[in-house]
């Protein structure tokens, strides 16, 4: 079960398993009034109910801070020149998007969290962006006292027992996406048409299945790499949840999982996949696969953009979540026609541990430094409820990056992706209330994965759950360390004999201090259980 949304989203978030599902919350709740500025001379206030109106007199520029790569053809720029007079009639404000971009974001993102830059706005999510050792850092603002006065709407939107979800050290440090329906469980893509040349009939259930497809396309499709991956992206993840009842723990180890819990009714127990046999079983079926010519040779040096070499009809499998399914089975509808394309959620073979997605996989926190976080917050509460502000910076300029014909969004004729393209990468608080379905995503989406998972899905059980790592930082710092050296070579079959390889590798996480963190993390799973246990 693999980690965060949206199909552009690489690296880590592939190489982490990551549960996933709806995060639907509170959808009958009334929001407040919007605020709404009034004008009396040169003295600008937005009334929110209170007993005050807010003072709004002063331009202020928000920044916000989000993952993606820029966008370079300028429709970002017409987009976001239309959000901002709005942002200007509403709270005198304009919002000024920094980009976090993908290549080495990890280290790129902390190290901006740590700079002590005063950040207004910044995109969260507790299970892939470290937001808890950043709060635990002291990159956040406490909000709960600026909540109900500077984003009503938000704050009397969200139920309690999800703001419960988003306190640090009994205070709100973030804002969740908790009204936005995602599954981010990962699996391979494969095409349906080839599978069936191969006698496979029926949705592959296993890794054995996959094995079989890939074993087809290398022996029929002479000018096709079976699957054109890339290094950076580890699918141990993957097979751990394939072949154990494992969770998903909240912890970074950076390439590949080190720390799991045991199963969904052992939930606070921790272990390790990769001290398990699942290791050693995966690392031997990746050297088969290497030694079949699954991948490229140079699998390692690779740099090809697998995803689009399956829309090229270069290669035969991709690996992503599910929202990315959704999108990429209607463009091949279109760049391969007939091509079938189908998924196998790694869930789907073992079934006991689909967890639903944590309602802050994604979100947004006020910055430490902020110098507006007033003025922050209003505008997060106009991003997240003002219908002509979340059209904008969800899907750009109707007419030019959409058009709506029979209640979903479609291009416009004439759309062309180059010039015309549009993305904001706002994954801090997209709201299923203001969603507009789209010809893009498979409309037999529902019907088809959703309904699978809706009969094995559990509820994420680490919400609340925060791990302090002062304890362990350094010794955390050296696994990652060594899941970066030693994790590509053993998932692409290119470390040698397998089992002297996964013995190397658990020798030198020991050395860099697996037990140690062991140790610690289920000190503190245990008080978490205590904690769950009893109420509090």
């Amino acid at each position: 079960m693999f980690k965060k949304s949206s199909a552009i989203l690489l690296s880590i978030l592939m190489a982490s398993s990551l549960a996933a599902c709806s995060g639907n919350n509170n959808k009958d709740n009334k929001p407040a009034d919007t605020a709404k500025p009034s004008n009396a001379g040169t003295e600008a206030s937005a009334n929110t109910g209170g007993d005050s109106a807010i003072d709004t007199s002063k331009f202020v520029k928000i920044t916000y801070l989000v993952l993606g790569n820029k966008p370079t053809n300028g429709q970002f720029e017409k987009v976001m020149a239309e959000v901002n007079k709005i942002m200007k009639e509403k709270i005198n404000a304009e919002l000024d998007w920094q980009w976090i971009e993908w290549t080495d974001w990890q280290t790129k993102y902390n190290l901006a969290l740590a700079s002590g830059e005063p950040i207004d706005l910044i995109t969260i999510g507790t299970d892939w962006l470290d937001t808890w050792g950043n709060a635990q850092r002291g990159a956040f603002m406490n909000i709960d006292d600026l909540l109900p006065k500077y984003a009503p709407q938000t704050f009397n939107s969200i139920p309690e027992e999800d703001w419960a979800q988003s306190k640090y050290n009994g205070k709100i440090v973030l804002i969740p996406e908790n009204d936005y329906t995602q599954w981010v469980n990962h699996g391979f893509f494969y095409r349906g048409d080839w599978a069936k040349e191969a006698g496979i009939t029926e949705p592959i259930k296993d890794w054995d299945g996959i094995g079989k497809y890939l074993q087809y396309v290398k022996d029929n499709k002479p000018d096709v790499i079976p699957w054109d991956a890339v290094s950076g992206v580890s699918t141990f993840g993957g097979f751990d949840t394939s072949y154990t009842d494992n969770l998903e723990l909240p912890i970074s180890t950076g390439y590949l999982p080190v720390f799991t819990s045991k199963s969904f009714d052992e939930k606070y127990t921790v272990n390790s996949p990769v001290f398990e046999d699942t290791m050693v079983k995966y690392a031997t079926m990746m050297k088969e696969w290497a030694d079949k010519g699954f991948w490229r040779e140079d699998v390692l040096n690779n740099k090809n953009d697998t995803r689009a070499s399956l829309r090229a009809g270069l290669t035969g499998m991709d690996q992503h979540h599910t929202q990315t399914f959704g999108t990429l089975r209607v463009q091949m509808d279109k760049d391969q026609p007939g091509s079938d394309l189908q998924m196998f959620p790694f869930a789907r073979q073992g079934g006991n541990n689909l967890l639903e997605l944590s309602i802050t996989h994604g979100g947004t926190s006020v910055g430490a430094h902020s110098k507006n976080p007033e003025r922050a917050l209003m505008a997060y509460d106009l991003i997240r409820n003002d219908k002509q502000v979340y059209d904008l910076i969800n899907y750009g300029i109707e007419g030019t990056q959409y058009e709506i014909v029979d209640g979903k969004r479609q291009q416009p004729a004439g759309y062309d992706a180059t010039k015309d393209d549009f993305y904001a990468d706002f994954w801090g608080g997209r709201n299923d209330k203001l969603e507009i379905p789209s010809v893009t995503v498979w409309d037999q989406l529902e019907s088809t994965l959703y309904a699978e998972y809706d009969k094995i899905k559990k509820p994420y059980p680490y919400g609340q759950f925060v791990f302090d790592k002062t304890p362990v930082e350094a010794e955390l710092t050296a696994i990652t360390q060594v899941t970066g050296e030693m994790g590509p070579a053993i998932a692409y079959g290119k470390a040698g004999d397998p089992v002297k390889a996964v013995d190397e590798f658990r020798s030198k996480l020991k050395t860099a201090g697996y037990d140690k963190v062991l140790a610690e993390l289920q000190k503190q799973m245990d008080a978490f259980k205590t904690k769950m246990e009893s109420g509090q």
